[in-house]
């Protein structure tokens, strides 16, 4: 008996062997099928980046697989794949036999992507835990960050942060991405730490291994160990076996509820959880519910009904100032369209970071198997739209942006919460941009001239890029064709320009306005105001409309 399993445990060997030896061929017919699945069945992918772009990439790839490793042409297949940016959208590093391998770390990116941290690690490598990343094998880490982005199906630069930057822990992907250059030796970091500069080699987890996280964070255990104290656990961290949890703040006669996954806990359901949150704001001393979704990665849409319906029903709360959702870089998938309704539908105040996912965004991906290596490719083939095409964006903004530091996260301190907790709503506008265009079409000129400035510098509006959303506004009169909208558009253009003066795009549209009301002399003047300002693409557009106007 005992020979007959060794027997079949040697067949299955050789077989896997065979299997991950294809030939060059047949790694081609893999990607030529990937090419037209995509164009026959998945062609509305097609939104980022274009069919001949696309085809481009495959034909490269096609003619460098003759010299490439197995892992090589699987990296080179995610670079395509990610060219049409959708988070839902990628290829599995995780199938047999062609199964990469993983460091024994996690990282994280700190104040604005300005660092990247060992958050976690295995215990033996324990004096890299919590140091900075300064080098890859002598690669700096601003290169080394930049080599494996094409690699990434980031949906936006949030999606990135809270997943491709992990890519830099997998040895086959900075194998193929010229960081290393070999892949059976030990992997050097440069890490700085408490202002000591150090190396310490990584030596790669088995294969089938992976690094242990919750949520994207590693926590100790005996094994493993995390760079934040152990002497308390922050709220966004507890009970993270629980899809969701509730805890009321008698200080701050505050309901906060973390909401970590869109599905069913097995102890209790959604509807039931919200009943019970909703029910316990009705009869309890509560001046504000906070909904923490940061590390709430998606699920099942059709759960958001109930936590919708609760909020808009319970009057209570749902004002400004007394509903708060706090957003960030692991918000994704159905969580998305759970924050897009939120906004749409109540008076949240959104806190933190922005979300990982586009406001409008193709989801809900099937695996296509590769013919060859039966690896698996997910395509996505449905189609989300929570808001009108012209209100999609990258992400969902947070009204006030806020990005914990390492020495937060270390210390257990929690600025998010701590914002939505004393927060003062006093006069705060939740949509500033539509509080500004109603001024506008009411024709309320002087409350519009006293209002803005002060919402423009106003720290709780920080994240609003106005000179930006202003012109869009000032560009839709002007595109109107219409008369009185391009006279319009030319005194909303003044208004910007006297805003942000020191703005040479917003002289040029100034300009530019004046130019297609015909005013040829104020359109020179204000074109070439433009110009003295600006030497780059602002000055190439306003010497363009010079020579039209002539």
């Amino acid at each position: 008996m005992k020979k007959i399993v060794l027997l079949i445990i040697t067949f299955l060997t050789l077989v896997h062997g065979l299997k991950a030896q294809l030939t060059t061929e047949q790694w081609q017919e893999d990607l030529h099928f990937l090419q037209k699945t995509i164009h026959d069945e998945y062609a509305s992918l097609f939104v980022k980046t274009t069919p001949t772009d696309f085809d481009a990439a495959v034909e490269s790839l096609h003619a460098q697989i003759p010299d490439m490793e197995p892992h090589e042409i699987i990296v080179g297949m995610s670079r395509i794949i990610a060219l049409f940016r959708y988070g839902h959208t990628d290829i599995s590093f995780n199938q047999k036999p062609y199964d990469f391998r993983y460091l024994p770390i996690n990282l994280y990116i700190y104040i604005f992507g300005d660092e990247i941290r060992i958050q976690g690690t295995e215990k033996k490598y324990e004096s890299a835990v919590g140091a900075k990343v300064l080098a890859i094998n002598t690669i700096p880490i601003s290169e080394a960050v930049e080599r494996i982005r094409p690699v990434v199906n980031s949906e936006n630069e949030q999606y990135f942060k809270a997943y491709g930057i992990n890519y830099l822990r997998i040895p086959e992907v900075l194998h193929a991405q010229g960081i290393i250059q070999n892949l059976d030796k030990g992997i050097d970091f440069t890490l700085e730490k408490n202002g000591t500069v150090f190396t310490v080699t990584f030596s790669a987890l088995p294969k089938g291994a992976y690094v242990p996280t919750t949520r994207g964070y590693v926590f100790q255990d005996e094994n493993w160990v995390s760079a934040r104290k152990k002497d308390s656990l922050p709220r966004y961290l507890k009970k993270l076996d629980r899809v969701y949890y509730s805890e009321y703040l008698p200080k701050e006669k505050a309901l906060y509820v973390r909401h970590s996954r869109i599905q069913d806990d097995t102890e209790e359901s959604t509807a039931d959880f919200y009943n019970r949150v909703f029910d316990f704001v009705e009869n309890n001393e509560v001046e504000r519910l906070i909904i923490d979704v940061r590390l709430n990665g998606g699920g099942n849409n059709y759960l958001n009904r109930k936590v919708i319906t609760g909020i808009v029903e319970t009057k209570k709360i749902n004002q400004v100032g007394k509903l708060f959702v706090l957003l960030g870089r692991r918000t994704f998938s159905a969580c998305q369209n759970l924050v897009n309704e939120m906004d749409n539908y109540t008076n949240a105040i959104f806190l933190g970071e922005p979300t990982a996912e586009n406001i409008n965004f193709w989801g809900d991906a099937r695996p296509v198997a590769l013919p060859n290596s039966t690896i698996p490719v997910y395509l996505s083939f449905a189609w989300w739209q929570d808001k009108p095409v012209w209100e999609n964006a990258e992400w969902l903004a947070p009204t006030m942006k806020i990005e914990p530091s390492f020495q937060q996260y270390v210390d257990n301190r929690d600025p998010v919460l701590q914002a939505a907790l004393s927060f003062d709503a006093q006069g705060f506008q939740p949509n500033p941009m539509q509080y500004v265009t109603d001024l506008y079409s009411a024709g309320k000129t002087e409350e519009l001239a006293t209002e803005l400035p002060k919402m423009i510098h106003d720290p709780r509006y920080g994240f609003v890029d106005f000179e930006t959303e202003l012109s869009k506004k000032g560009q839709l009169l002007l595109n109107s064709g219409r008369t009185r909208e391009v006279q319009a558009s030319v005194q909303v253009f003044h208004m910007i320009a006297q805003l942000f003066p020191d703005s040479a795009r917003a002289w040029k549209n100034v300009g530019a306005a004046y130019a297609r009301t015909g005013a040829v002399d104020e359109a020179t003047s204000f074109l070439e105001k433009a110009m003295t300002m600006d030497d780059g693409a602002i000055a190439v557009e306003a010497r363009q409309l010079l020579k039209e106007l002539k």
